[in-house]
């Protein structure tokens, strides 16, 4: 007799075999391989974290055959890495659901261990919107799950009960796990298989945290950033930025840490016109500077 119980362990055994043609596993670093999304044929998305070098990268593919793949592409801001291999030629079954994540819901983890295809089951613990990632890369949706995790899954699927890609499974800070959402890996994997490289803004400027006065004359401190060196080519130094000058604001809004500024450097900033309020030997002193490409090197 078919109780609920049973029926869910049947569905869920279902999904997992329906999608696992479309997941290998990835030998790119030291320790256990990661696992790997066949994203289109002959293209895998990855954990951009689980790629600890650009070459000698191999997949082990379902039915057990290891074949060579290289890198097409890698951005460390989203987590998101892709490999070129011409033997993975059947995508992940799943359809491709965006913003198909919410609250509470149940969701089948899947990668590839060393023997075979390996499942899990996960709760989606968290949900908000877009945010930014510690590297400065856009995420569109927040996703994060109640998973016993282990490094073979990273970079796995997470499926809905109906069989929907929410997202590729990633590690997060603090010991946390999320999934990289379908939106962000359309938008990046794009980009990655057309150019190889996700642009990211660029000052030319090594900076830190200082305190300074709040306002002239004062013992109150506010947090801004020094320049503690200049590219001698890049779009500060054309600007007219100095070492020790103290960067106040960004187009009259304050800025207060060195990650701000990161998250300001977008992909979209490239080639735009920003003007900074600066302290220079404790004059006042403005620059405006047009933000760059940041080299690949």
């Amino acid at each position: 007799m078919t109780n609920a119980l049973s029926a869910l362990s049947a569905d869920i055994a279902r999904l997992s075999s329906s999608a696992a043609p479309g997941i290998v596993r990835v030998h790119a670093r030291k320790g256990p391989p990661a696992s790997g999304i066949v994203w289109k044929p002959g293209l895998i998305v990855t954990a951009e974290e689980a790629i600890e070098t650009d070459d000698d990268i191999a997949v082990t593919l379902p039915d057990g055959t290891r074949a060579a793949a290289t890198l097409a592409g890698r951005d460390a801001t989203t987590d998101i890495a892709l490999l070129r291999c011409d033997a993975a030629a059947t995508p992940i079954s799943a359809p491709v659901t965006a913003g198909a994540a919410a609250l509470g819901q149940l969701a089948v983890a899947l990668g590839s261990g060393r023997h075979g295809a390996r499942a899990g089951l996960a709760m989606i613990s968290s949900v908000s919107g877009s945010w930014q990632s510690m590297h400065g890369g856009r995420i569109d949706q927040y996703i994060g799950l109640d998973l016993r995790f282990d490094r073979h899954l990273e970079g796995g699927a997470l499926l809905s009960a109906e069989g929907g890609l929410i997202g590729m499974i990633a590690a997060g800070p603090r010991h946390s796990h999320l999934a990289i959402p379908t939106a962000t890996i359309e938008r990046v994997a794009a980009v990655l298989e057309a150019k190889g490289r996700v642009a990211r803004g660029y000052l030319g400027a090594g900076l830190q945290p200082v305190q300074v006065e709040a306002t002239a004359g004062t013992a109150e401190k506010r947090r801004a950033i020094m320049v503690v060196s200049v590219d001698a080519s890049g779009p500060a130094a054309v600007a007219g930025v100095k070492q020790g000058d103290i960067i106040l604001a960004w187009n009259n809004d304050p800025v207060s840490s060195v990650r701000d500024v990161i998250h300001r450097l977008t992909p979209d900033t490239v080639g735009r016109a920003v003007d900074l309020t600066l302290s220079r030997a404790g004059q006042p002193a403005a620059a405006r500077l047009t933000i760059g490409e940041r080299p690949t090197t």
